[in-house]
């Protein structure tokens, strides 16, 4: 039992801590069961309002404990929360890839219970402070998890959990890091309410729930209330061609004439549509990562073939192909713009900036591989690119981002930067399975909020669609099925807050989280001081 403060009655705000940690037999269940409670804010579940009551879970579980104890109840909510949330990434690779990658995301989460072990004197002294606290705690976390190791893997953020939310729309004002931070504000409102009781008589709980709940309500309105979008212009026409794969898996390439044969296909199907006046003619086709894993620039056949989709529809298309070099057992995974007549215009072209490790590289192939035989499968690494994604596709300018990068907050706020109107994700979720895709999907809508572009994601099987400014999602594929949809994009050349602000909202969080625990590192401080004397 400890008290953490000597000026109670001077100062409303502290609050006297007269218990100890939850008891390890609730706080085990507790931390397992926030896990579980973020897992199904997630897409393809949905369920967005359990996103705060996982975060409580976790805050609640965590305080008042040892270090160690707070991280083993953070890595075992993060078990709960990435073990099933990665489940698609052992479809084709095998169980060490999914544990090895659950485990270390896991392990950040493991720090932040540790972290929110070691404030908790701070939120002992000023439990106002808690919404607070736990909400630059979580951004503190992600920013670290987002970056590290091998440039980090931003999977699982909380925003990322609220793309059908009212909350979605602080976007808006300061991208994902915000959309993190409010998600855990209102976590931390809920421990607010729910740890114990308060001091004082009996019935203080009604108006303290009650500020909480008026709390929550003003997250919810501002969310609701801000302008998505940021000014609409002009409209294009954009075809989305998903072509489909002969098969599902790994060797999806193994037939990689058969994958660039069913876009041209499809392509070739939508002209004569077009010809028969049964569709309006596209301004610009999008075709998906890996369309062609033939080289087009080498070899003449696939060359041929995409210029003959490109002539038939009378439009330019964006071709997601696999391109050689530029060194011996090197490739490229890149966004190249095909026009009609003329071919690949190689002014406009984007490299993935952000190859994905161990899946397009592999860092440290020989200690890798006696870890996993599994990563000589990657037989050429992929260069990363060194250029914002900005392709001039006449009728609009493009920001193109390949698969996982829609995942990265610079990645794709450079191009806007760089002049994008119409926010372009290409992707192949050949290898994993409807659940990635719409996790995906759910990243995309929030990028459409915070920069206002309407944006699409061009999928080889699924999901593709087109997103509003606003969030919302029109002409969803199937999984595993060709499709085609074509629809009118309003496009924008305007700046939202989260634009201009840039990765300042980060920063600024992630600085008051360091600020947080060097407060409460002061405050342990003067409780040894005190319990010596």
């Amino acid at each position: 039992m400890t008290t953490l403060d000597r000026d109670e009655t001077r100062t409303p705000m502290v609050v006297r801590a007269t218990s100890g940690p939850l008891p390890l037999r609730v706080a085990v269940p507790v931390a397992v069961a926030a896990g579980v409670a973020l897992l199904v804010a997630f897409p393809p579940y949905g369920w967005w309002p359990l996103a705060p009551v996982g975060v409580a879970g976790l805050a609640a579980a965590a305080h008042r404990r040892r270090l160690r104890a707070g991280a083993g109840l953070g890595f075992l909510t993060g078990v709960a929360l990435f073990a099933p949330l990665l489940a698609w990434t052992n479809l084709h690779t095998g169980l060490l890839p999914w544990v090895l990658l659950s485990l270390l995301q896991a392990g950040y989460l493991a720090v932040l219970g540790a972290a929110t072990a070691w404030v908790s004197p701070v939120v002992d002294r000023w439990r106002w402070a808690w919404p607070a606290v736990t909400g630059v705690l979580w951004v503190g976390q992600e920013a670290l998890r987002d970056r590290t190791p091998f440039g980090g893997f931003p999977w699982g953020r909380l925003a990322f959990s609220q793309d059908a939310s009212p909350l979605l729309g602080w976007a808006w004002l300061g991208g994902a890091p915000l959309v993190t931070g409010v998600v855990a504000v209102a976590g931390g409102l809920l421990v607010v309410v729910g740890w114990r009781r308060w001091p004082g008589p009996d019935g203080v709980w009604r108006p303290v729930a009650g500020v909480a709940v008026g709390l929550l309500l003003l997250l919810v309105g501002v969310g609701l209330a801000v302008p998505t979008g940021a000014g609409g212009g002009r409209s294009v026409r954009v075809a989305i061609v998903q072509g489909n794969v002969p098969r599902l898996g790994l060797d999806f390439n193994a037939q990689r004439q058969a994958v660039l044969n069913n876009h041209v296909d499809a392509t070739v199907t939508l002209a004569g549509q077009v010809a028969s006046g049964a569709v309006p003619r596209p301004d610009l086709v999008v075709w998906p990562e890996n369309s062609s894993d033939i080289d087009p620039l080498r070899n003449a056949a696939a060359g041929a073939r995409i210029s003959e989709a490109a002539d038939a529809i009378g439009a330019p298309i964006l071709v997601g192909a696999v391109l050689a070099g530029p060194g011996a057992g090197e490739v490229r995974n890149a966004g190249i713009l095909w026009r009609p007549g003329t071919g690949p215009d190689l002014t406009q072209l984007y490299t993935k900036r952000h190859p994905v490790p161990f899946a397009e590289y592999v860092p440290m192939r020989s200690l890798a591989r006696k870890v996993s035989s599994q990563v000589d499968r990657v037989r050429a690494d992929f260069v990363a690119g060194t250029t914002p994604g900005v392709v001039d596709a006449g009728a609009a300018v493009l920001g193109d981002v390949i698969c996982f990068e829609v995942a990265y907050d610079g990645l794709v706020r450079d191009t806007v930067d760089g002049g994008a109107q119409l926010l372009v994700v290409q992707t192949n979720n050949a290898t994993f399975d409807v659940a990635e895709a719409r996790q995906q999907l759910a990243m995309v809508r929030l990028r459409a909020v915070e920069h206002g572009r309407a944006a699409l994601m061009a999928s080889t099987v699924g999901v593709s669609g087109f997103v509003a400014p606003d969030g919302r999602v029109s002409d969803a594929t199937g999984f595993n099925t060709r499709a085609v949809v074509v629809r009118q994009v309003t496009l924008s050349d305007g700046r939202t807050p989260a634009t201009r602000a840039g990765r300042w909202p980060e920063v600024a969080l992630a600085g008051l989280a360091v600020a947080a625990l060097a407060v409460a590192g002061v405050l342990r401080r003067r409780r040894e001081v005190t319990a010596a004397g």
